[in-house]
């Protein structure tokens, strides 16, 4: 039951595994769950809880055997992998193991032997077998776990509320937001300013936890599912700073039905074909003339398979995977099939690959589909011994391996950057923290399964700075209400003057959102241009400066889909701003994206100083109209953050962002003396 003052100690926004976990952890810490507030916009949807992967992994310290590791081990894998803040990284390590057994003991059912032991495998960038897995619902299985433990406490959850703006104090502190009531405004066949002031409500907080997942809303082809939109701009529009926005994972997936097709998908080695655009695969038509596309990109069957094998751990693209005939060669290869060519690209499980055979296969390929007794006839008869909850996930969603393809793409997958935070997960605002994939804690590569282990870890960490951090009590919180009451006056009245009843084109919205969305791929996505991103730029901010001025709304549909839009919109033009940036710096190809080097034709100067470095290749004779530019080794060492500057200014005409380069803090030495740091525990210095 939610207490009618809109005053709270804590609010969450958001209700995946990260956000439902701080809130336990604060009740931990003897914050009193009544005083606790998740709001959300759809519980039980977002990534945490439709989203995985063949077995969705669980990246920890390792707990099994006799190989040795140490969070500084595990902290350098995090670190090394470039444009990483070596203090978060043995953060993640070092925690890695509390958050790991805060979820077992509430009983998410990682498996372990008849010892205790909870074993592992690696995982990609991971030179260890830290992964573990609950199995294709990994995070599904924690957010179950972890709201049934956030209800048995009591802690409130508002559901069906959309956040549109966050509110800070004269001295620049968060201290609540506003929120609109989504099945109030939806029953608004015909909006009105009564109807706004109603459903508009002002939140007011002590301190307030940002965990809204990644920006699903700018993109195209995605495996966020659709319950995921992010609220990025939410950070963005408060004036906090955020970083590595160019890192973002992009790897294979299904498109019907949005999921991975990593793992065991890749290791049992379907077959790869496509198809005309406008040809469907009649799953009972054998004779459906399509193309193994894959062949032409390999001199050899062996080194198609071992490709088609490392694909299954070497899940994301990588450009440093292209050259030789390796793993990401094969993501080039879908991109070239399906935006060059405009064909279908489908994994078929029911046939082996043209000219398969066990003897063409290589020994490491073999002894790991040997040793896993997957050495049955077909892909599809290999993946039922060695994953069937893998196929039993597709039959639940209406499609059947064994008897159709499975129609794919290259997507964006995970976002590595997001909103920067301390090593408590702060922001730069005070009293605001940003935990899960909305925070941009990793760098360039991340191991898979880090992004869970890192939310956890934030959770732990936002919470103990809450409960035990020296804060400024002093606070006038009847004139911060009156505050934001006049902001939530302010926003009502620029949505009543859209608000219209006579008939109007109810389709300029999501025609704008495909537009934008299908930008966000061709320009923002794994492969760049820096030719194309300045044109960009100036069209994005034609489109926001006249966003409110053009629309007019007359549901409250309207309303919660115009203000997702305008979220998507400023989220890209803030990530396009940090990608234009990163590559007149000189930024190269790294991580899961392209640079590609054009003809200077119509370049500023700048661009034209880039492209004067002649540091490029082509990943394969095939694809001669690709030069890649190499990567720039010295921006490994530093993370870009960008800040919207005069962010409370009601007029963002000209969106002007401060763009800063900082060194990389590096791992720290903790060789700490035990009674000196337990001193400063128990005086709980540590937290100030």
């Amino acid at each position: 039951m939610i207490s009618k003052i809109s005053k709270y100690h804590t609010i969450i926004i958001g209700s995946g595994v990260a956000g439902l976990s701080c809130a336990l952890e604060l009740t931990k810490r003897n914050i009193p769950a009544h005083s606790i507030l998740i709001i959300t916009e759809n519980l039980g949807g977002g990534t945490s809880f439709d989203a995985g992967s063949d077995k969705q992994t669980y990246y920890k310290l390792s707990l099994a055997g006799d190989s040795p590791d140490s969070p500084v081990s595990m902290a350098h894998s995090l670190f090394d992998g470039g444009a990483m803040h070596g203090d978060i990284a043995l953060i993640e390590a070092t925690c890695s193991t509390q958050a790991f057994m805060n979820l077992v003991n509430i009983g998410v059912p990682f498996p372990h032997d008849e010892y205790g032991t909870y074993v592992g495998y690696k995982t990609d960038n991971d030179p260890l077998q830290r992964g573990t897995s609950a199995g294709p619902l990994t995070s599904h299985l924690m957010g179950t776990h972890l709201l049934r433990e956030v209800k048995a406490r009591g802690i409130a959850i508002l559901d069906q509320f959309y956040v549109m703006q966050i509110l800070k104090d004269s001295n620049h502190r968060a201290r609540g937001f506003l929120a609109v009531d989504k099945k109030k405004i939806a029953d608004q066949s015909q909006l009105t300013k009564e109807a706004l002031e109603e459903c508009i409500q002002v939140f007011q907080s002590d301190f307030l936890v940002l965990a809204t997942g990644g920006p699903s809303g700018m993109y195209g082809k995605k495996v966020y599912p659709p319950s995921q939109w992010g609220a990025t701009s939410l950070a963005i529009m408060a004036g906090a700073k955020l970083q590595n926005l160019t890192e973002s994972q992009y790897g294979l997936a299904s498109l019907k039905f949005r999921w991975n097709v990593s793992g065991t998908y890749q290791q049992v080695l379907p077959r790869y074909i496509s198809v005309a655009q406008d040809q469907d695969l009649d799953p009972a038509d054998s004779q459906t003339e399509c193309v193994e596309f894959l062949r032409e990109y390999f001199p050899s069957n062996s080194e198609l398979l071992k490709a088609t094998f490392l694909k299954g751990y070497q899940w994301p693209f990588n450009v440093e995977r292209i050259q030789d005939y390796e793993s990401s060669l094969i993501d080039f290869a879908v991109h070239i099939e399906t935006v060059v060519r405009n064909r279908r690209v489908f994994l078929d499980f029911r046939q082996n690959p043209a000219d398969f055979g066990w003897d063409r296969l290589e020994d490491d390929v073999k002894s790991y589909l040997e040793k896993s007794d997957g050495v049955q006839n077909l892909p599809i008869e290999r993946l039922h011994h060695m994953n069937p909850k893998a196929i039993d996930l597709y039959k639940k969603q209406g499609i059947d391996l064994w008897k159709e393809p499975l129609e794919i793409g290259l997507c964006a997958q995970h976002c590595n950057g997001g909103v920067t935070g301390d090593m408590w997960w702060q922001t730069s605002i005070p009293r605001l923290f940003a935990i899960g994939e909305v925070n941009g804690s990793h760098g360039i590569h991340r191991p898979g399964g880090s992004a869970l282990n890192s939310g956890q870890v934030g959770a732990i960490r936002a919470s103990e700075k809450i409960a035990y951090g020296k804060w400024d009590s002093s606070a006038d919180d009847q004139k911060i209400f009156k505050q934001m009451e006049a902001t939530k006056h302010t926003v009502i009245s620029l949505l009543n003057d859209r608000i219209t009843s006579d008939s109007h084109d109810d389709t300029f919205l999501s025609s704008l959102l495909i537009k934008m969305q299908t930008r966000m791929m061709r320009v923002g996505a794994y492969i760049r241009d820096l030719s194309q991103l300045s044109p960009v730029l100036a069209e994005i901010k034609k489109e926001i400066k006249e966003f409110f001025s053009t629309l007019v709304i007359q549901s409250g549909n309207q309303a919660i889909e115009m203000w997702k839009t305008y979220d998507a919109l400023v989220t890209q033009l803030t990530f396009l701003t940090a990608y234009r940036d990163y590559l007149i710096q000189g930024g190269g190809s790294r991580g899961s994206f392209a640079v590609i080097s054009t003809e200077k034709d119509g370049k500023s100067e700048a661009e034209e100083k880039v492209e004067d470095k002649k540091d490029s290749f082509v990943p394969h004779p095939k694809l001669e109209m690709y030069r890649i530019k190499k990567n720039n080794p010295v921006l490994n060492e530093k993370i870009q953050e960008i800040c919207l500057k005069d962010s409370q200014s009601n007029e963002l005409n000209d969106w002007i962002f401060s763009i800063e380069w900082i060194d990389r803090r590096p791992i720290p030495d903790t060789q700490g003396w035990f009674e000196t740091v337990w001193k400063k525990f128990d005086e709980k210095s540590i937290f100030f």
